[in-house]
């Protein structure tokens, strides 16, 4: 396994800035999805490249891994791009890993942005590189419908502020969010999507967390599933390390009737009641990060506390330089 990067900041965002947009994962239905994103990047002073397989289609893939592979790498050696937007999560960044250019992203740190799937580039690039990346929404939900006030604050102040993204609120239409283990914890961020995170155990891209804030969030997963993950991950040694835990809305989690033998009652509730709350380690659960209406972009590898008797997770350092 490499050793721990020191953690390298990428610049702030400026009107004027050439940004890319890239399919690492899957492709998007309506491409007109991606064209108004687009739009909106444009709107906020930002000059587009957008990759050259980025409307490709491979099955469930955006392209096959060496065009998608080729676009990553494209946009982290042009030193004209300044951010790299993803369109979407899905499936297949992980397929990509061994064939990024992690060297030009060493030489000349720039932005990445992108949630779900892209979990899988957030932990292997500040892994390789020690840059710090920000898991936030992707470029085909920069629209009226599903770009909210609330994602677009939180990812402008992320990206182009020159002050810590400070306290991540709850959206006021958000979950129920709830003190698992109450206390105070201090660490650097990390984290993801729960099944993308489990997914880098035994790789050079492994998840790292000993005193860290880890969070986690999933979409879809049943509880006995939600389980598996979390036990693979106690028995990793992953979760018992962490300095602090922040569970995001886990949307669509709960058991479906068409597998009657694991059917029941249990909710993920009790799952973390069962697994986590034992740990002792401050721990919240519900903060609007995730697959659900909002999200509040993260910048993963910035010192953070978590205050989960107040339910307060603040960013305390500036994410770009």
């Amino acid at each position: 396994m490499p050793v721990t990067q020191p953690v390298v900041k990428p610049p702030r965002l400026a009107p004027g800035d050439v940004v890319g947009v890239v399919a690492p994962a899957s492709p998007v239905y309506n491409r007109s999805d991606v064209r108004r994103g687009i739009r909106t990047l444009e709107s906020w002073g930002y000059r587009v490249r957008v990759g050259q397989h980025a409307f490709s289609r491979h099955g469930y893939l955006a392209g096959e891994d060496a065009a998608r592979a080729a676009d990553l790498n494209a946009m982290f050696r042009d030193p004209e791009v300044r951010a790299v937007f993803v369109t979407r999560g899905g499936y297949g960044s992980g397929r990509l890993l061994p064939h990024l250019d992690y060297d030009a992203l060493r030489a000349d740190p720039k932005l990445l942005v992108g949630f779900s799937d892209i979990t899988s580039l957030h932990l292997a690039i500040h892994r390789q590189t020690g840059l710090v990346t920000f898991y936030g929404p992707g470029v085909a939900g920069y629209n009226e419908r599903d770009l909210t006030e609330y994602k677009r604050e939180y990812l402008l102040r992320a990206i182009a502020g020159d002050a810590p993204v400070g306290e991540v609120r709850q959206a006021p239409d958000g979950p129920w969010l709830e003190t698992v283990v109450p206390g105070q914890a201090h660490g650097r961020l990390t984290g993801g999507c729960l099944s993308l995170i489990v997914q880098t155990l035994g790789t050079p891209y492994e998840v790292e967390t000993d005193g860290r804030l880890l969070f986690i969030e999933d979409v879809g997963e049943e509880p006995y599933r939600m389980d598996a993950m979390l036990t693979h991950l106690l028995l990793a040694g992953k979760l018992q390390r962490a300095a602090g835990i922040i569970i995001g809305e886990c949307v669509d989690c709960v058991p479906r009737p068409h597998h009657p033998a694991f059917f029941s009652n249990l909710s993920l509730e009790d799952v973390v009641d069962e697994l986590i709350r034992p740990l002792g380690i401050p721990t919240l659960m519900g903060l609007t990060i995730g697959h659900g209406k909002h999200i509040a972009t993260l910048p993963i590898g910035v010192m953070a506390s978590l205050d989960a008797g107040a339910g307060r997770l603040v960013i305390e350092e500036t994410a770009t330089r």
